[in-house]
């Protein structure tokens, strides 16, 4: 569970998905009430966090991405307004992308007003390819061909793959795996015909690596997202393009919890399963998405990143478990072991 929290969620509010997720909607209008604190409440980090304090200020130097423009999908809200607004700092001209063109405006005037660096707002669907092309063409226009992109538009909700419609497998693939097709292939044919560079990074999820129920359309769209990057890496490395992918654990957004997350039941479990005792933030995605997409980085490609504070290898291990068990439970197991006798 803790791993669907990852990344922006977005829905299709014209799509009829299917009766969970009406059922989820309506679960959160009834906790809305009594329950809000339950759901916005966060739970505590575990004694060893301290010794893994988030550190979100910018690690690369200014300047970094002077000269520089980046495209974000999703830009205008989570972990898309936080890259934003690091390459922004960073000196990078930056163009933010979204169906909601009132919520890009308002992130681009607040991140150019902090940053002294132009935000551009473009709206755009990604599910429809003539809508990412227009969104291309206006992008050009006004900033140029981009040296960065990244891919972070998603959507995603939980439902028992049983009762998943067509529909609702349609609306999450369309947007996690054919938008980013879309806005790659869009992007990459002009780019090469220009003979211009850029480094692509794409915004998936640990589960993209081993699967998950009760997310399965978001786990196979966000598996093809890997394969389709690692697949252009090869292929189009020689024209000077660069791809990689960062796959983060469970972090604290307003839009991921509230729909994943609704009664805020899972966090504490989460938190028993991260090695480091804590939730990632949105600034330490942003730092490491900065130091793939910049020139410090230029003999990375075809990379997959894992950032999750250890959540993956915690719950891969068979036997991790065993953290549980306590002193005296040790030196009882230890005794029962020394006495058995044969192999």
């Amino acid at each position: 569970m803790a791993s669907l929290l990852a990344g922006r969620v977005c829905f299709a509010a014209k799509h009829d998905l299917l009766s969970p997720l009406k059922a989820l909607r309506v679960h959160r209008r009834a906790v809305s009430n009594g329950s809000r604190a339950l759901r916005q409440k966060e739970a505590s980090p575990l004694p060893q966090a301290r010794f893994f304090p988030a550190s979100e200020s910018a690690m690369l130097l200014p300047g970094t991405f002077d000269n520089k423009v980046a495209f974000i999908t999703g830009g205008g809200t989570g972990l898309g307004r936080a890259m934003t607004s690091t390459l922004s700092a960073l000196g990078a001209q930056c163009v933010i992308a979204s169906r909601k063109l009132d919520v890009l405006q308002k992130t681009a005037e607040e991140i150019s007003s902090q940053t002294g660096n132009k935000v551009h707002a473009i709206q755009c669907d990604v599910r429809d390819p003539k809508a990412v092309a227009a969104c291309v063409d206006q992008l050009v226009e006004v900033a140029g061909l981009p040296d960065v992109i990244i891919n972070n538009a998603a959507g995603n909700f939980v439902s028992p793959s049983e009762k998943l419609s067509a529909n609702a497998w349609r609306t999450i693939t369309d947007i996690v795996l054919n938008g980013t097709a879309y806005v790659t292939l869009e992007l990459g044919k002009r780019l090469i015909e220009a003979e211009k560079g850029a480094a692509f990074l794409a915004i998936t999820t640990i589960y993209a690596e081993s699967g998950s129920g009760f997310v399965v359309p978001s786990a196979a769209a966000k598996a093809g997202v890997e394969t389709l990057c690692t697949s252009l890496a090869a292929e189009w490395g020689r024209y000077g393009l660069r791809f990689n992918i960062i796959q983060p654990g469970p972090i604290r957004t307003k839009g991921a919890f509230s729909r994943l997350d609704p009664t805020g039941m899972f966090e504490k479990a989460m938190l028993g399963r991260i090695p480091v005792g804590r939730l990632g933030t949105p600034g330490e995605i942003a730092n490491l998405a900065a130091f793939l997409c910049s020139d410090y980085a230029s003999w990375v490609s075809g990379a997959v990143i894992r950032m999750d504070g250890g959540e993956y290898v915690s719950m891969a291990g068979e036997f991790n478990e065993l953290r549980r068990v306590t002193k005296e439970q040790w030196a009882m197991m230890e005794a029962m072991i020394r006495n058995t006798k044969g192999s």
